[in-house]
């Protein structure tokens, strides 16, 4: 049996399709989905999500936070949905701009920490971590 999974964004639909396997990374640590599955709703960290689908290519994209829907019939059948902020296929990373935008932020975190207003260095934290997931998956 497989899953059926769909990947969005506020922008556009990402990806739709069957699967074999659903990887994800939530807040409180990787999970895995396969068909059958109890119903579950997983909130997403920063991180990969891997598509193992039979026979084809793992697909693997990044995804900035968001949630993983799960829901399962009465009949076996399993859907997820993964509701991302944004989320792009490794391919789509431009790795030269992921660089810059890590060093950047690095800079600004180890420089301007005492200058920074709580609510910055958070955000720009997130934003390196964005950043560095991207190099990560795309280096």
């Amino acid at each position: 049996m497989s899953v059926e999974v769909h990947v969005v964004t506020p922008e556009r639909e990402l990806w739709a399709g069957n699967a074999s396997m659903v990887i994800a990374r939530g807040v409180d640590g990787a999970v895995g989905i396969q068909a059958g599955h109890i119903p579950l709703l997983v909130r997403l960290a920063i991180g990969p999500l891997r598509v193992l689908r039979e026979g084809e290519p793992e697909l693997l994209a990044v995804v900035d936070g968001g949630f993983m829907h799960v829901t399962s019939s009465s009949e076996g059948a399993t859907r997820v949905d993964v509701m991302a902020a944004h989320a792009e296929f490794v391919e789509e990373i431009d790795l030269p701009a992921a660089r810059e935008r890590a060093e950047r932020l690095q800079a600004q975190l180890t420089q301007n920490d005492a200058h920074l207003a709580e609510a910055d260095v958070a955000a720009a934290k997130d934003d390196l971590q964005k950043a560095l997931t991207r190099i990560s998956l795309a280096g």
